[in-house]
């Protein structure tokens, strides 16, 4: 059950079909706190922006200035769905190549419907819901002289003060056109001042805030890695430059995509600002044959007037309830202990049931074996440079199969309790090794461009999941394996990006391919546990998170720099879609050496907890404090799976961040808060909640008897830091 409604299902249903109105052909969107105008202008009979942001109720006339000089037409026009050409010299939302050679597109309104719920977008992961929980407004356009169509959709989501977008395209004449640029969602905002976030990065520090002023010409980014990407992420905000964490208005933008992408901002002379958020033009020139339709992915706009906190807490909501599909997404995730940091390649079936029994002993409930455990010689996966795409066990580390192997980690009962370890399970099944028997036998399966040299990345290959006949084996050996051994957990990798390909539409039919694949899989094995991950959190987007609940955030596993990375995704993403662990001192990547109570308040602010070490390399005093780790994950968890977010202070700005979880029912409150480094002066500032009952009284394990929840919020509480590096404290309200 996802939340308890207090309204009645007839009552929900006339409030969300009052969420859409058209008065002749003027459309109003209404949310909670959000309206979304537009209208058909009579002269061009194109569609035209009028507002997005706070509540309004009526159109007005549109902005008055001098239209001379060559930009005229609709260059002075506020556009929904602008085309290339036709006196427009901003960048379009689709752009066409026709059989002639001509790019102009002359897309018209036709006529509207509007219907209670959201219809599918066929092959793609989108939004969902039902007439109490969303309204479509679908907007039918025709261009009379290349026969062409597209249907424009528009859902609101009232509750959340989202908008939907998505279209779809279908050539009505007799020879191919060509798709060179889709912009899932557009729009021009008017002449304000803006500011663009993105979460830009790397493998190892991803979704790192970049902030920057919206100019004149344009502003944006894009992924042509073939995937979402580390150093990219297909989410930006447009902010007022006075919002804050709690005040100001906040536009945030994502696209419902795991592909290439590109985010534009684009402030032209009159300083409308266009925005475009859609398929990267460099990884498009989609065909579309007579009668053929091209469906768009689908982006997501949420409005916030509560600031970037209000934004990002809507945005946390509407995934959890209307995009991720999964039985697991409002369930407590089991804690794990994955064996890669700790074992690497190294290990023997005997070793591995060993560590399965350390893990047992430790209270922990769920094994994975991570990267290993596949291929047979001379193609065994002992080390990086083979293996890949033999999805086999290897016989000479086991050599009864997998099953046995399996049975055995699961006879093992968790701290002598009645419950039995669970068992999890590594693949990369996109990729390949071109010292692999599946490669020596089908070197046409891998992404390749003629002739020309396949690069390699990790000694390794991408499948073309382009072709079916790549679907079908993979979804062949996956089915193979989860039907004969009781996987309860998969660690779904990907660990390249894509260099050569045949043709640049090749990507968008790669991620068809991929979601045709994923949607099987999870759909056949529901009660698995699917986590993503890409060399850590290289595809951390909503095309993922519909069908997998979580993914790897970073293979940065160093506290302090994950602290960074989880805050930065948390502006879009909710962190109970986050997995992460508690790794061994010095850290691999940074060296750091940084408390167990520190990486563990940090790895609890995600949904998915675990460990990622050796338990015989665990000091006295890290086992120690496991048991008492182990008992805040219990009290933890199910406030980060299912309550509200709020990033209080935050490490690029302050040495003393600080997040906080509310509960679902608002009865407990979870503070996590660090001191990065030790210092003499100045004092640390005072710690203030958020999203408090003003008026309750609240008490806690960091004060005596019980504070006001306006006190809490506005004055805050003074908490005595150690003289220390990386300090954390994990503080609990509990309201009266």
């Amino acid at each position: 059950m996802r939340g308890i409604i207090a309204l009645s299902a007839a009552s929900l249903v006339a409030v969300a079909k009052a969420a859409i109105t058209a008065e002749g052909q003027n459309f109003t969107l209404t949310g909670d706190n959000v309206s979304y105008l537009f209208h058909v202008d009579q002269e061009w009979g194109d569609l035209t922006s009028d507002h997005f942001g706070g509540p309004a109720d009526d159109f007005r006339a549109p902005e008055s200035f001098f239209q001379g000089g060559w930009s005229d037409g609709l260059t002075n026009k506020r556009r929904e769905f602008p085309d290339l050409g036709r006196s427009d010299f901003r960048l379009p939302a689709i752009h066409i190549s026709h059989a002639d050679g001509n790019t102009v597109t002359s897309l018209l309104y036709k006529s509207h419907e509007i219907v209670d719920g959201k219809p599918k977008l066929p092959g793609l992961p989108a939004t969902y819901g039902n007439g109490s929980d969303v309204t479509t407004l679908l907007v039918s356009l025709y261009d009379n002289i290349s026969d062409v169509s597209a249907v424009l959709s528009y859902s609101v989501f009232p509750k959340y003060n989202a908008i939907a977008r998505s279209f779809q395209l279908t050539n009505n004449g007799t020879q191919n056109i060509s798709i060179e640029r889709a912009s899932s969602f557009s729009i021009d905002l008017p002449n304000v001042d803006l500011e663009m976030i993105e979460l830009q990065g790397d493998w190892a520090h991803e979704r790192n805030r970049n902030v920057r002023k919206v100019q004149y010409g344009e502003t944006g980014f894009r992924s042509t890695e073939g995937y979402s990407s580390h150093v990219h992420n297909p989410f930006f905000v447009l902010q007022d430059p006075a919002t804050t964490e709690t005040n100001g208005e906040a536009w945030g933008f994502n696209l419902v995509y795991t592909g290439s992408f590109a985010a534009t901002t684009e402030r032209f002379s009159q300083g409308f600002v266009r925005v475009l958020l859609g398929l990267n033009p460099l990884h498009a020139s989609i065909p579309v044959t007579p009668g053929e339709t091209f469906t768009s992915p689908e982006a997501i706009a949420v409005y916030s007037s509560e600031g970037l906190g209000g934004m990002s807490r809507s945005f946390h909501d509407l995934y959890r309830n209307h995009l991720s599909r999964s039985n697991n997404t409002f369930a407590t995730r089991p804690v794990l202990l994955n064996s890669w940091e700790g074992l690497l390649f190294n290990y023997t079936q005997e070793r591995l049931e060993e560590l399965a029994k350390e893990t047992s002993d430790l209270g922990i409930s769920l094994f994975v074996n991570d990267d290993g455990w596949f291929g047979k010689a001379p193609y065994a996966r002992i080390n990086d440079t083979a293996g890949l795409g033999d999805w086999t066990p290897n016989p000479d580390r086991f050599p009864n199969g997998l099953t046995p192997y399996v049975n055995q980690v699961e006879s093992e009962s968790v701290d002598n309790s009645s419950q039995p370890l669970r068992f999890g399970i590594w693949f990369e099944p996109e990729m390949v090794n071109p010292n692999s028997t599946i490669y020596k036998e089908h070197p046409e399966w891998v992404l390749h461009a003629g002739t020309h040299t396949r690069t390699l990345t990790r000694n390794q290959l991408v499948f073309n999941l382009a072709l079916t006949e790549v679907q079908d084996y993979i979804l062949g050996f996956m089915h193979n394996i989860l039907s004969t051994s009781n996987i309860e957990y998969i660690k779904w990798d990907n660990n390249r990006g894509m260099h050569e390909m045949p043709s640049p539409a090749t990507d968008h039919a790669y991620m068809l391919g991929l979601y045709r694949v994923i949607d099987n899989l999870t759909t056949s094995y529901p009660g698995i546990l699917w986590e993503g991950c890409a060399s850590g959190g290289g595809r951390f987007d909503p095309g993922i998170l519909h069908y997998f609940p979580q993914s790897w955030t970073s293979d940065n596993t160093d506290a302090s720099a994950r602290l960074t990375i989880q805050m930065g995704t948390s502006l879009a993403y909710p962190p109970s879609s986050m997995a992460c662990h508690v790794s061994a001192v010095p850290n691999g990547i940074t060296a750091r050496n940084i408390s167990i109570a520190y990486r563990a308040h940090v790895a609890l602010m995600c949904g998915s907890f675990g460990f990622e070490l050796d338990p015989k390399e665990l000091s006295g005093e890290e086992r120690a404090a496991i048991p008492g780790i182990l008992a805040d994950w219990a009290k933890v968890n199910p406030i980060v799976i299912s309550g509200s977010f709020y990033r209080l202070a935050l490490p690029d700005y302050t040495n003393w961040p600080a997040a906080q979880f509310i509960s679902a029912n608002q009865s407990t409150v979870a503070v996590f808060a660090f001191q990065q480094q030790a210092t003499v002066k100045p004092a640390p500032p005072p710690l203030r909640m958020q999203g408090l009952d003003k008026s309750a009284r609240y008490r806690s394990n960091a004060f005596n008897g019980t504070l006001g929840g306006g006190t809490l919020m506005n004055a805050g509480i003074n908490l005595a830091w150690d003289p220390m590096d990386y300090q954390s404290a994990l503080i609990f309200l509990y309201k009266q």
